[in-house]
């Protein structure tokens, strides 16, 4: 069995999934082959994945599915809960068992692009993989029910958000499409550095703007108070979902609330495009009740996002995973070892 990138053929297969993550994409695997990683498709009858991998460490090379595999949803789930899937699973483990072999991959890291359900115990885990202690990519978020028209998505969010919004209006703050990612870098490293998050390179947004806007996928959103930037995000699209990624503002003039009219106006450009679901992308992993409770007493990671997002009337979920299938178990240690220290340190 031979491993390979194919685009063309990853599209014939995407073709029959339309409602396949934005991370599976043939743009995402382009856009993460500019930064050093290698991009694999893997395709069975029932399902598929691309697959990126890196080297780290010099010594360690891992395998990363992002909100894959991609296949009919009932199946991925019964898949999570052992439910009648001998079949389904010696696939999926025959193939990545194969593919590290082949690709001299230590382990392959995956997290489903799957909402775990009231019915869905979080600790479920595939037969043959480990739950990992180190997610990629967010597990819990806010989705944004966005099918309804502009007046009741606006009565569903909290108060004080629809007032944050008709402030920023009021002020007179003015949102427009930009292309300038120079500008939004710079608003990028001043809000990393007050809010002490790490800040990817210039040319990480501008390929990842570029890759998606070229397909009509992606749009660059500025907002002006005064004729002077203040803020500003992308918004990323893919099906009928759409991505709030990243955000970003400057210190003065914060009380005339222009992030607040900028996620609207994403919301709005997302609906132009048929959206009807919008993700907000990332807040803390706890359950609603706690995140509630601790909101306005937590500070740093997500939870100071946390607190702008609950008020655009989303809900939280949270998704499977991660999921670690293991093939060298000593490297595999060592990888877990240097996560567990990098924790003690933070």
């Amino acid at each position: 069995m031979s491993f390979r990138k194919d685009y063309l053929q990853w599209e014939r297969f995407l073709a029959q999934h339309p409602q396949a993550h934005l991370l599976q994409s043939s743009a995402w695997g382009k856009f993460k082959e500019q930064f050093g990683w290698d991009v694999y498709h893997l395709i069975d009858q029932e399902w598929g994945a691309q697959v990126l991998v890196k080297n780290v460490f010099g010594i360690l090379r891992f395998a990363y599915i992002p909100k894959g595999p991609v296949g009919g949803q009932d199946r991925l789930a019964d898949w999570l809960t052992q439910q009648n899937q001998e079949a389904f699973s010696h696939s999926i483990l025959a193939q990545l068992r194969a593919f590290c072999h082949q690709q001299q991959v230590a382990f392959v890291k995956v997290e489903p692009d799957i909402l775990l359900e009231n019915q869905m115990d979080s600790q479920d885990c595939p037969v043959g993989f480990e739950i990992s202690s180190h997610a990629i990519q967010p597990l819990r978020t806010i989705l944004i029910d966005i099918k309804a028209e502009e007046t009741e998505i606006l009565a569903r969010m909290k108060q004080k958000t629809r007032y944050n919004i008709r402030l920023a209006e009021r002020k007179g703050v003015v949102v427009r499409a930009a292309k300038d990612i120079d500008l939004f870098y710079q608003m990028m490293q001043t809000t990393g550095h007050r809010d002490g998050f790490a800040v990817h390179s210039y040319a990480y947004y501008e390929k990842v703007y570029r890759s998606f806007s070229e397909l009509g996928q992606s749009e660059l959103l500025i907002a002006y108070y005064r004729d002077t930037p203040i803020a500003g995000l992308m918004v990323f699209c893919q099906g009928e979902r759409a991505f709030y990624f990243y955000g970003a503002s400057r210190d003065e003039h914060r009380e005339v609330m222009a992030p607040y009219l900028l996620q609207w106006n994403a919301i709005l450009w997302a609906k132009k495009r048929g959206c009807t679901l919008y993700d907000l992308w990332g807040v803390p992993d706890y359950d609603e009740a706690e995140l509630e409770q601790h909101f306005e007493q937590r500070k740093g990671g997500l939870w100071g996002v946390y607190r702008f997002k609950r008020g655009f009337g989303g809900r939280v979920v949270r998704y499977a995973g991660p999921y670690d299938f293991v093939n060298s178990r000593w490297l595999y240690w060592l990888y877990r070892l240097y996560f567990k220290r990098r924790e003690l340190l933070l």
